[in-house]
């Protein structure tokens, strides 16, 4: 979202639930025990911030959409940790390359992060999917996430804008745009989430998380090459299509530009306002998304390397 959508009331709120949600979420990260929860954090986040930034095209509509992730993290790193590197990813977009609205990104954070590792993954993915690995159950369980997650943000998006009431744009009229166009975008994304977890599942099935797969690397004490490998492939794509993005990410305004669009008859309300921290604002150089995906690797990296710190100290403190 653009902050051309939001009015401070409704960007002050979803600010207070987005900072609570990221402090319950690093609390839940602190406790988790897996040796490759913090690399596997790190270039997850890396491959999302390449994926988001390559749009496809929808076939005949003139719009584009781009991956969230947030059922391909929740799937390989469990829901809190996902949030936490999706967070990561919205935010170092938002502050540095100046893709979507500063006052926004609580919105963001919570259409985009929140109803994909914390609603979607929970409540469609994991009871379709079940707790032992099948490629069936496994793809259709990601399409059906995927399209739950992207429906739910953009019925969010409409419904964030009509609280805000500074535009103009009625949110029947709305909202008929913007299910359908994010329908598609899910059922793309649905597909291809499912092709990686299929991929990861029958490499690795015990990557796919589920707490008795947590507790049992707890017990083991140190990372197998099969989760090395993964995490190496991860790594790989993430600096193909960071390096590829300029070439390949389709042109058309995405799902929400589209439908602001067709309504209006322009894909921006206002003008951007670029944050002062942006660096690189619009992606506007070859190597934004290497640099970007850097940074998302930094960030989560000393984020979560203080969290576990932390918890470490806590744990040795109590036993003294």
């Amino acid at each position: 979202m653009a902050d051309a959508l939001v009015s401070a009331p409704v960007a002050a709120s979803a600010g207070v639930v987005a900072a609570a949600l990221i402090v319950v979420a690093s609390k839940k990260v602190a406790r988790i025990k897996r040796d490759d929860i913090l690399p596997l954090m790190g270039v997850m986040g890396a491959f999302v911030f390449a994926a988001q930034m390559i749009n496809f095209s929808i076939p005949g509509t003139g719009s584009s959409g781009h991956m969230i992730g947030g059922v391909l993290l929740a799937a390989l790193l469990g829901p809190w940790a996902a949030f936490i590197t999706i967070a990561s990813v919205l935010i170092i977009q938002c502050l540095i390359f100046a893709d979507g609205g500063l006052m926004a990104l609580g919105c963001n954070l919570i259409n985009m992060g929140a109803m994909s590792c914390l609603v979607a993954w929970p409540l469609v993915y994991r009871p379709i999917a079940g707790k032992t690995f099948r490629k069936g159950r496994v793809f259709l369980a990601s399409v059906a996430a995927c399209v739950v997650d992207l429906e739910l943000g953009a019925l969010l998006v409409t419904g964030e804008t009509e609280l805000s009431g500074i535009t103009s744009l009625p949110p029947s009229e709305f909202l008929l745009f913007m299910l359908p166009i994010h329908l598609a975008i899910g059922l793309c994304e649905g597909v291809a989430t499912g092709a990686v977890l299929c991929f990861v599942g029958s490499y690795k099935p015990d990557m796919l998380y589920e707490a008795d797969h947590v507790a049992a690397s707890s017990k083991s004490g140190k990372m197998t090459g099969r989760t090395k490998t993964v995490i190496g492939v991860f790594a790989a794509l993430a600096l193909v299509m960071a390096v590829s993005f300029t070439w390949i990410a389709s042109s058309d305004p995405d799902g929400l530009e589209w439908s602001i669009s067709r309504l209006t008859g322009s894909t921006e309300l206002a003008p951007a306002v670029t944050p002062a921290t942006a660096i690189m604002p619009d992606y506007d150089s070859t190597f934004a998304g290497v640099l970007g995906g850097l940074i998302v690797v930094a960030l989560l990296w000393g984020f979560c390397s203080i969290l576990f710190r932390k918890a470490q100290s806590r744990k040795n403190a109590e036993k003294l």
